[in-house]
Parts: structure tokens; sequence; C-alpha cells
């Protein structure tokens, strides 16, 4: 048997699919044999460790083309495989019955069936049916043997005891892993603790950001991500916008960790406690938000590391510690932790305690920082050493680096990965990405969709006004399953340093105090955004994507779809934030066997209204002044009986 092009497989097995506690999981492979006997396959799978294999029957789709499916109930890991054999009696059958349509003799036929049937009851497999069958044919007449033999009823008893020859299994095994839903469906909102006291006078705490939480679950949003909440070094602080030198109250920038009040561990104490921290986290469990905290691998020149572990850092000639540096940019005020010569192994269990830390004191997910400037074993050993104690651990890579990197990262175990989402603007671009990342990368690619980051402002944003803010957060969270924004999106803010995708008086550096009530703001479109996730199955994978035809490069249409397109959503949207486009877009009738004059209902979900469109193709203009998406649901008629 020859078993070929498994899917999925990455890199020839080295690297883990992923997978969804309790969803479906696809396993295709092309299998194919000389000769022309019948031939039958199945995915064996296992959580790792358990020594006995599950089966799931696949099925011949075309062109020796198989395919199959099994759903994985619980998180952790899974092998999996195929095994393929020749069906000796339904080859048997298929033959016999068509020698019968041609008038042929079949008595010799029917003996040989008899003995296949007598075969499979000495395997002692399924004994009390193959015996009952052997009743009924010690009973039956000679004609009544050929009919018994050929019915469907021993067709199927027989596909589970019947013999069979050649049997083959593909190797190396495969391995799954297996996420929490979240890793696969959440929305992320992001912001800073220190600024959650309304006064830009005040430092906030964990007490502040307690009475922030109705606030973010109001918007829809499932993970509020911190970043770093630790104590800031005093040695070469930032100021305000990156200024060299701080004033006498600049807090300085969270990534600069560790002071003589603790490290990597330790809360900054304006915040709060532990005790504080965990009185948050269960706090926002309450309203079934999930804390995600920051785990950036540095360290200011005052962390209590750089004292106790001197060896873990890189050392210049005269002395002094080495500043982290991407020329031209340095960070005067970090520096970088090493993990080879006389840090390792030490260093890599002291990152592995710092997560199990924050795992014991109710932390489930975590963004990694810079991932890629760290080495890939580290990773692999550091996810697969949480994971096997925490396996509900979710990891999200923070890398905008190299395609390969990226894609590595992934593969060797981060759970979620940031994007090129944000420098993805025009129709052809966003198109050939999302046609990319749904390809053969969505076996072990889950994209992050963040429509901006306190490092990122685009400068989409900082021109569009507020059509641009809704028409790239109508993108994220439509495009992508998991999308996120960082505090003040939602206002529209995008001040930004002239000629620089930064924001202007950055709150890395400084403590701010926004008012998330003021005019222009996208506060109920983003509620809308999350609700429509929220009642779509469409929009919690981010696989099912199909690009629809428009006359407009202006004017983006897309369905977003379940696998059978039981739930199929429709997104227009006017990537010009400043001029009204027409175009003329498809209705993907073709999906649901409509002919091209069929009519459908659509619901329009940010509206709330319903109507009819008739046949295939359709014009629409759409005047970003007045709302630049359109977000609808497809009710053909075959489904009113059912809606």
């Amino acid at each position: 048997m020859i078993i070929e092009n498994v899917a999925p497989e990455i890199d020839g097995g080295r690297a883990a699919a992923k997978g969804s506690e309790g969803a479906t999981f696809k396993v295709s492979a092309d299998i194919f044999s000389d000769g022309h006997e019948v031939l039958a396959a199945d995915i064996l799978w296992q959580p790792s460790g358990a020594g006995a294999w599950s089966r799931a029957p696949m099925h011949f789709v075309d062109n020796d083309r198989w395919s199959g499916h099994f759903v994985p109930l619980s998180v952790g890991r899974y092998l999996y495989s195929i095994e393929a054999w020749r069906d000796t009696f339904a080859s048997w059958r298929r033959d016999t019955q068509k020698k019968l349509t041609a008038g042929v003799d079949v008595r010799v036929e029917i003996h040989e069936g008899l003995e296949l049937v007598e075969a499979a009851q000495g395997s002692g497999l399924d004994a009390d049916l193959l015996g009952e069958l052997a009743q009924r044919l010690g009973a039956a007449s000679s004609d009544e043997h050929a009919e018994l033999l050929l019915s469907d009823e021993v067709a199927a008893l027989m596909a589970g005891v019947g013999p069979r020859a050649a049997v083959s299994h593909r190797t190396p095994v495969l391995e799954l892993v297996v996420d929490r839903r979240a890793a696969l469906f959440s929305a992320w909102y992001e912001m800073f603790p220190r600024s959650q006291a309304g006064d830009p006078g005040r430092h906030g705490t964990f007490e502040d950001v307690i009475e922030r939480l109705p606030y973010v679950r109001d918007l829809g949003f499932d993970v509020l991500y911190f970043p770093p909440i630790h104590p800031i070094g005093h040695t070469n602080r930032k100021g305000r916008n990156n200024a060299l030198i701080a004033g006498p109250d600049d807090p300085g920038s969270v990534y600069a960790i560790g002071s003589e009040e603790g490290g990597h561990t330790a809360v900054h104490p304006q915040l709060g406690t532990i005790e504080s921290f965990r009185k948050l986290v269960a706090a926002a469990r309450a309203q079934e938000i999930e804390i995600a905290l920051d785990i950036a691998v540095q360290c200011s020149p005052d962390h209590p590391w750089i004292k106790e572990h001197p060896e873990w850092f890189d050392w210049r000639p005269d002395g002094t510690i080495k500043f982290a540096e991407n020329p031209p940019k340095k960070y005067e005020d970090i520096v970088n932790v090493h993990f080879e010569g006389k840090a390792f192994p030490e260093v890599w269990f002291a990152l592995r305690d710092v997560i199990a830390f924050w795992a014991d004191n109710g932390v489930r997910i975590f963004r990694v920082d810079n991932p890629h400037t760290k080495p890939i074993p580290f990773w692999r050993w550091l996810i697969r050493e949480i994971n096997a104690k925490y396996p509900d651990v979710i990891f999200l890579a923070e890398a905008f680096t190299r395609p390969k990197m990226m894609q590595k990262l992934a593969k060797i175990g981060f759970q979620q990965s940031y994007t090129y989402f944000t420098w993805r603007n025009t129709k052809s671009e966003i198109v050939t990405y999302m046609l990319e990342l749904t390809g053969d990368m969505a076996d072990y690619y889950r994209p992050n969709f963040f429509v901006n980051t306190p490092d990122i402002n685009p400068y989409y944003l900082q021109t569009s006004g507020r059509p641009g803010f809704i028409v790239r957060s109508t993108l994220a969270a439509t495009l992508s399953s998991v999308w996120g924004l960082y505090s003040g999106f939602e206002i529209c803010e995008a001040r930004a340093i002239p000629g620089r995708e930064e924001y202007l008086d950055s709150e890395k550096y400084e403590i701010r105090a926004d008012n998330m009530d003021r005019p222009g703001n996208i506060k109920q479109h983003i509620r809308a955004l999350n609700h429509i996730r929220r009642s779509n199955a469409a929009l919690q994978d981010f696989r099912g994507f199909l690009p629809l035809l428009s006359s407009n490069d202006q004017v983006l249409v897309y369905a977003r779809h379940t696998p059978d397109w039981d739930n199929c959503i429709i997104v227009l949207i006017n990537l010009d934030p400043y001029n009204r486009q027409g175009s003329q877009y498809e209705i993907p009738l073709w999906k649901f066997d409509l002919p091209d004059w069929a009519m459908v209902d659509v619901e329009d979900l940010l509206n709330g209204n319903r109507f009819q469109l008739h046949g295939k193709t359709h014009t629409i203009e759409i005047d970003p002044a007045h709302g630049p998406v359109a977000i609808w649901k497809l009710l053909p008629p075959s489904w009113r009986v059912n809606a």
C-alpha cells in the first residue's frame, strides 16, 4: 500500500500540527496500490503515551485522495497516523455483484464468501454478531446465501472484522498539539495598569484595574493583556517620548524590568502586591475575562539577576555591562540575557520558573516579547516544559521579523503568532496575505490580528480619521478568529511622532488618562464586532475565507464561512477612508448549489434590518462618512425552514 502526501504533516513530521479542544481535526492522504482490489483506511490516533490507538474511518474523495477526521476532546499532545489495507471481503463482494449482474454462475464465489465469513469468525472479533450470521447462513438456501452475503448489513459487519491484505502504516507517526478554544478564538484588549487611575498624576493600581473590568467586558473582550507589571529600574531610566534623561516624576519604561524591589517574579510596588494581583485575576475571571501577561526576557541594569548571576550577561572589555542594541536604535535602560556558555542551563531554568510562578498565580496566557531574538531550542524546551505541567497555558509570539522565523516559532510550539496584518492595507495585499495564512500555514500558525500596539501607530491610522479605525477593526475582527487592540484605539487616538510609526506622548514612558467617551469614539462599533463574532461560528475559525469578486480595487468583499457553509458572513469594506466608492460584487450562490438567478435573504448584522438579494451580481456604494463597512449574514432559501 502507498500512503503519501499526508496532510497535515509539518516539515515531514518534525513539527506538530495544531488542533483545538472539541474541534474536528481533518486528515487526508493519497492512498493507492497495485491491482484492482477495494482499498480501505483508518486514521489511528491517541493521546500521547496512552498506548492504545483509537480509529476513525477514512473515505475516498477523488483521484486516490482519502480523507477522515476525529475529534480530540481534551487539551494535550496527541499522536496520529494512517493504516491502509486491501479489503478482501469488499473486493469479493464487488466482483461477485458484477458477475451476478452479467449473468455469470457464482456458486464457487458464494463458497469463497462463506470461507471469508468463517475466517472472520475465527478472529474472535464481534463473536456474537458473527455467530448470529453463521446461524443464518447455515439455515439459508443457496440462493439466500448469495442474497445475505451480498447485503449491506454483512458488508458493514465484515468491514470491521473481515480479512485484510497488505496492511500498511504511514511512518513516521505524526504529532498533534490540542489547545483550548481561547488559542483559536479570543478578543484581546491591551492596557497599562499604571494608567487606570483616571488621573495622570496618580499611579494606577490593580484595584483601579478591577474597576475597569466592566468597561473591557462591555466592549466584548475576553482577554485583558498587560505590558510588564514588574519593578522598573532607575539606571538610564527613559523620560517622556523616549528621552534619554528622565525627570524626577517620570515612571520609566515598563520594559526596563527589575530594581532593588525585585525582578520578573515581583510586581511594581505602586501597582500593589502579589495578593492584590491574585484578587485582580479572580475578579477578571468572574467577568469571564482572562489576564494575559507580557514576558520580556530582558533586564534593567538594576535587576537582581545582574549581581546574583553576572555570568548570564554580556560584559564589555572595560568591565561595563553591554546594553541592548538594534542599530541604530539603542536601549540604554535594558540589557539582554545570555542563553549559552556559563549561563546555560541555569538561566533556562530560571526563566521557566518565572512562567511557572505566574501560572501558579492564575495566569494562563503569555505574550512573549521578541522571541525571535532568543534561541529556538530554548523556546521549544520551555513551552514543552510549561505545557507538560499547565496544558492550558497559551503563548503568543510577538515577532515582527522574517517570515520563516515567524513560522518556525509557531512550529516549535507558540500557540498564537503576531502577523504582518498591520502593514497590509490594499485589497491585493490583504487577499494575498489571507490566502497565505489560510493555506498550508493554517495547520500550525494561528494569527492574532492586532490593529495597533504601544510600539506601532500605523501610518494608515495616522491620517485616516474615524472611518479608518472602523475599517481596520472590522478587517481584524472578521478576518482572524483572534484579534486585539491597544487601549486608545476605540477613541481613534493617532497622534504620532512625525514621520514615524510611533505614538506621540507614548504611554510606554508616561502615565496617561484618556477620556474614553470623547466624541468620535467607535466603542459601539467594537461592541458590535465582538457580538457578531460570538454569534457566528464562521468568525470563530480563521480558515474559512473566500475572497469575492468586486470591480473596484478600493472595495474589498469576502465571505467567512464554516466548513459546510451552514454559517456564512459577507463583509464589504471601502478601504478608502476619504471618498465614496462604488463597486460591482458577487454573492457566492454557487456554494449553496443555487443558480445565478436565485434569491437569498440577508441579515444586516450592523444595522439589524433584513432584505433580499436577487441574483449573483450586485452593485454597492459605500460612503465612509456614513459607515465604511457592511457585515451581512446570508440566509439562503434552504435555511429558512430551520431559521
